[in-house]
């Protein structure tokens, strides 16, 4: 059976009785929570472990997370003796700290090259599975901001996801897609799943996306004027439900990102009502990996109406309690992470734009 170690300060500390860890490709970085209950009078006597020291988390002989204590509790009563340790991995540093580069501003700086300048002096490695995306002309980095904050738009305009590797390195990356003929891990009733909650909704579903630049003909009809830029249809809204994006100022002369901004709520919306959150019986698929974020898996449940699907685990428990080991997934379609459009100049476009040419 798979147990959790923890490596601190030169030392491997195991059988931990509590366990919960969290990983996701929208959660930065990835957190954990453990804690174990004295066996033997006096064995905590020995265990020490201090808010900021560096830790690995493994399961089995698998690293899950790199990073730092948060918190170290210790608890006494009448009856029992515990202690709980939580942190965080390495990333932690790059949304809790202010940045320090050398400057407030980065030029023609690429979203891969932007990370390293702002990740490598908290000891953070950056990786890409997406090469080294667009370069921006100019940004500035305001004294007080975070790495992350100031990255994570920079990152959005080249279709990247952020999140934290099982090493503390920051990732950035794309939602994975299916590939015709490829197998992926079984999740699947009757095999593996404890529980499944299946959430079906159209709330935030619209049959129409229309974007609009501004001004607008008052006179025109609706979807029919000079001023509708795009209009995307969503077929699975079973009704007439209208939402209207207006152009953003500085928007480019033929709205690509408005265009794009109505495609991505299209797409997103309809990805994001459709969501399993499953328990499985372990922390490993069937071909002994432990489930990880951002893979694809192939959920079967047809008595919550899902036949047979591949879809992407966005979050991955993993969980040890009085009930025993259990993994918790968060799946939805691929589609549900299609990254949203930026306008990282709203009212400097042109001129940027036309300084760049003049430049060249």
């Amino acid at each position: 059976m798979d147990d959790l170690t923890l490596i601190t300060n030169g030392r491997r500390v195991s059988g931990w009785t509590s366990i919960n860890i969290v990983r996701g490709i929208e959660r930065f970085p990835s957190g954990f929570q453990i804690g174990m209950t004295e066996r033997f009078p006096g064995e905590f006597g020995r265990l020490l472990v201090y808010p900021g020291d560096p830790v690995q988390v493994l399961l089995g002989d698998d690293v899950v997370v790199t990073g730092y204590v948060d918190d170290f509790s210790p608890t006494l009563n009448a009856t029992t003796h515990s202690v709980s340790v939580s942190g965080r991995g390495k990333c932690q540093d790059l949304v809790d700290c202010s940045h320090f580069y050398n400057g407030c501003q980065m030029s023609n700086i690429t979203p891969l090259a932007m990370a390293i300048k702002l990740a490598t002096p908290y000891g953070i490695d950056v990786v890409s599975d997406v090469g080294a995306g667009e370069s921006v002309l100019v940004w500035q980095l305001p004294w007080g901001e975070t790495p992350y904050n100031i990255l994570e738009p920079v990152a959005r305009n080249s279709q990247m996801l952020i999140y934290e590797n099982p090493d503390g390195s920051l990732r950035l990356s794309q939602a994975m897609r299916p590939a015709a003929g490829r197998r992926y891990p079984v999740v699947a009733e009757g095999v593996n799943i404890e529980s499944i909650t299946m959430r079906w909704s159209m709330s935030q579903r619209f049959s129409q996306y229309i974007g609009r630049s501004l001004p607008m003909d008052t006179m025109s009809d609706m979807g029919k004027g000079p001023d509708v830029v795009a209009i995307v249809e969503d077929p699975g809204v079973p009704r007439l439900r209208v939402r209207s994006i207006i152009a953003e100022t500085g928007d480019t002369s033929d709205y690509k990102i408005t265009q794009a901004r109505v495609n991505w709520e299209a797409v997103r919306r309809a990805g994001r009502s459709m969501q399993a959150t499953v328990t499985v019986d372990s922390w490993r698929d069937d071909a002994g990996n432990l489930w990880q974020p951002n893979t694809l898996v192939t959920l079967t449940a047809p008595t919550v109406h899902v036949p047979r699907v591949n879809w992407l685990i966005s979050d991955v428990t993993y969980r040890r309690d009085e009930t025993g080991t259990h993994a918790d997934l968060v799946l939805m379609p691929p589609e549900a992470f299609a990254v949203q459009p930026v306008n990282l100049f709203p009212t400097m476009r042109d001129v940027i734009a036309g300084a760049a040419k003049g430049g060249s």
